[in-house]
């Protein structure tokens, strides 16, 4: 069973995980490591005639959820407590993959009714990575070792806390690592399920970090294709780090008897890991550090994202639990809340969008141009009004013309040319307002041409967007990504047509625009 699906910079800021302990390198050990090239048991990477086994319905699947059980059935072998939720089946799009699974309510819930509480001790976290030096498969309570190397910590936490190696990465690898000792992990049914998913979300489309080169164009034109790309060579910068945590905290991984990190898993399989752990973390609220981030089976991607949900996995004593927000007939999928993302980041992390998302959202970038020779005053001015010389605007959907409202007295600022006019704008208060008819043409005029750049950059109108969405049979991927391109459209038009009317606004249309030697610059 492949374990391509393994599944907040790309990598999510990494966290003062390990805050509280002290960082020192001058005790740390020399760890004597063996570079014989063992027979690599890339269990990650195996092939079936020329195919990725994750790629073939396995013929034994069955076997082994007769002997193991489904997930839910390990679960509660394990200490879940009798819950009201059931696993089903959703097909797959692709009739080379599995069927995915979804977490449905197994009876008729009541909003604020407790779903599901799985013990922590069923919950992979970045603690449980730190302390858990000795799994034992048969007993599933694993505690916190108290005879952890401080060194190995120490050195770990200095990784964390230069931002050269996330907890996603340290999650990703722990669980590479225990994917490859097979069934005697104590985790195995976890990421068989894993495995099963494939990094998929509930509508069967992976991150646009997986897709190739010709199914990244789908998104040309949108900001969030340059996003994909930084976020991928990201991942490949935290992988050039795993060696570093071989070796800097080598007691982590003493019970491994593994290659390297980069010896026993080539870059393709750990950015297949890194995505499959990316879309499905849960982030904790009001625990430790080094709890935030967790890994919670019949959590995502079995639940459903929502942005207009309220339910959230929350931790509690001794469990992470759900409570749902709204009512449940028996069979529903059950849905929680995805947090404040726009849709570009519901696409990169979970591989979905959600047209009716409160929080969608594109960005305007503006900066004060450094030739200018009012430059320090302009940038103070800027900053008594809570503004930055170079200010990102954030456009949600259905509030453009409040944003362009926002955006006007800061371009206004930038083409201030005349020193009187300067002086005047420094000793008002608030927002710059318009200071000239020609002025204000200049800054009308440098928007609806910035505006109307960005959307000649897409390679399809709303309405080709709108025609290729009603076809059904639509390649998923295509249409995750024609749903994002349409939305971000949708916003740049309305922009454009709130400074178009404010055009229409002025008094004399047939002045031309001022000069602006020194004209902000939009991005």
């Amino acid at each position: 069973m492949e374990f391509t699906c393994l599944h907040n910079k790309c990598i999510s800021p990494s966290l003062t995980v390990l805050s509280r302990v002290s960082i020192s390198f001058s005790n740390l050990p020399k760890r004597a490591v063996s570079f014989h090239r063992r027979r690599r048991n890339l269990c990650f990477a195996t092939l079936v005639d020329g195919k990725r086994t994750s790629e073939v319905v396995s013929k034994r699947g069955g076997e082994e959820e007769d002997e193991f059980g489904d997930l839910k059935s390990w679960m509660h072998k394990n200490g879940l407590p009798p819950c009201k939720v059931v696993l089903k089946e959703r097909p797959s799009h692709d009739k080379k993959l599995r069927p995915i699974h979804y977490v449905a309510a197994s009876e008729d819930l009541q909003a604020s009714d407790v779903a599901v509480s799985v013990p922590n001790s069923l919950v992979v976290t970045l603690e449980r990575v730190l302390g858990n030096e000795t799994l034992d498969s048969e007993t599933p309570q694993h505690t916190i070792s108290e005879t952890m190397i401080n060194v190995s910590v120490t050195n770990l936490a200095e990784l964390l806390t230069t931002n050269k190696l996330s907890e996603l990465a340290c999650l990703a690898l722990y669980l590479m690592y225990e994917k490859k000792q097979g069934k005697k992990s104590f985790w195995y049914p976890y990421i068989r399920e894993l495995d099963r998913q494939r990094g998929r979300g509930q509508l069967a489309v992976e991150s646009p970090l997986l897709w190739s080169e010709a199914e990244l164009a789908y998104l040309t034109g949108s900001p969030t294709k340059a996003e994909v790309l930084d976020r991928a060579d990201g991942i490949k910068r935290e992988y050039e780090e795993l060696d570093t945590v071989w070796f800097m905290a080598g007691s982590l991984f003493q019970q491994y008897p593994y290659d390297i990190p980069t010896e026993a898993f080539p870059f393709e399989i750990f950015k297949q890991a890194f995505v499959a752990i990316q879309s499905c973390v849960v982030h904790l609220q009001k625990v430790s550090l080094a709890r935030r981030f967790a890994l919670v089976p019949l959590g995502p991607p079995l639940l459903a994202y929502s942005s207009n949900c309220k339910a959230m996995l929350t931790a509690v004593d001794g469990a992470v639990e759900l409570v749902v927000d709204r009512p449940y007939k028996a069979g529903e999928p059950i849905v929680v809340w995805c947090g404040p993302q726009p849709n570009s980041k519901l696409l990169l992390n979970y591989g979905f969008v959600d047209e009716d998302n409160p929080y969608d959202r594109i960005a305007v970038e503006a900066a004060l141009n450094t030739e200018d020779p009012q430059y320090q005053d302009k940038r103070m001015v800027a900053q008594r009004n809570g503004k930055l010389s170079v200010q990102v605007f954030q456009v949600y959907a259905g509030k453009e013309k409040e944003a362009v409202s926002d955006i006007l007295p800061y371009l206004r600022l930038g083409y201030v040319s005349d020193p009187s006019e300067m002086q005047s704008v420094i000793s008002s208060q608030g927002p710059v307002c318009p200071v000239s008819p020609c002025m204000e043409q200049a800054v009308l005029d440098q928007l609806t041409v910035y505006f109307r750049t960005r959307l000649a950059g897409y390679c399809t109108s709303i309405s080709e967007d709108e025609l290729m969405l009603a076809d059904p049979n639509l390649n998923p991927k295509k249409r995750v990504a024609t749903q994002l391109v349409r939305l971000e459209k949708k916003m740049l038009n309305a922009c454009l047509q709130a400074a178009v009317d404010l055009i229409n606004q002025l008094p004399d249309h047939t002045m031309p625009p001022c000069p602006a030697p020194y004209a902000p610059l939009l991005k």
